[in-house]
């Protein structure tokens, strides 16, 4: 079995100071690079997403819902977009942007410069099992690990390597994890 570790948008808007922070969004992107160092040979590569919007619609909004719209995050070419500093990305060999024009939730909804869907690449690279960490557990990493179960990869999330927006709807997103056969590993600790 060949892994793959995919993490997930752990960029500045969505850590401590960002348009759209989650918190311990900062917390997390340390303990990833932690991990990392510990455990980098444990994967046979290691990717990351990434938002990326140039104009996302009514993705954006100046009065958003938080369900379906948001206030304007990770605009391309912006700090808000870049990986939070604490992330070291020196391991990472790909990158996937998604969002450009749209919503876009899943690291299987972004390409990398080359063209190639993240689950192009997986394949190109003969990954059959991924790890998901990131941010945010209920949104961005939910959607990635969905739809990497649903296209045939063995799939887990570490959860102690995520951050959420809220209690109730990280357990939402935990439920329809476990209910699609995601392997759940660890618990989401508490942040701050």
């Amino acid at each position: 079995m060949s892994r793959a570790l995919i993490i997930v948008d752990v960029q500045n808007d969505f850590c401590e100071g960002g348009s759209l922070a989650v918190a311990g969004g900062a917390a997390v992107a340390a303990d990833i690079s932690r991990y990392l160092a510990a455990h980098a040979q444990d994967y046979a590569h290691v990717v990351a997403t990434r938002d990326h919007h140039v104009d996302p619609g009514a993705h954006f909004a100046d009065e958003p819902d938080f369900v379906d719209s948001w206030p304007p995050h990770c605009r391309a070419g912006t700090e808000g977009a870049e990986f939070h500093p604490a992330l070291d990305t020196t391991r990472v060999e790909a990158v996937f942007s998604k969002g450009a024009f749209e919503a876009a939730y899943s690291g299987f909804e972004g390409s990398h410069d080359t063209g190639r869907s993240l689950d192009e690449w997986l394949r190109g690279h003969g990954v059959t099992a991924v790890d998901i960490v990131g941010i945010a557990t209920d949104h961005c990493v939910r959607a990635t690990a969905l739809d990497a179960t649903a296209a045939g990869f063995d799939t887990r999330v570490l959860l102690p390597y995520t951050a959420g927006v809220s209690e109730a709807t990280v357990e939402s997103a935990l439920s329809a994890l476990r209910d699609a056969g995601v392997d759940l590993v660890g618990q989401v600790g508490p942040r701050t």
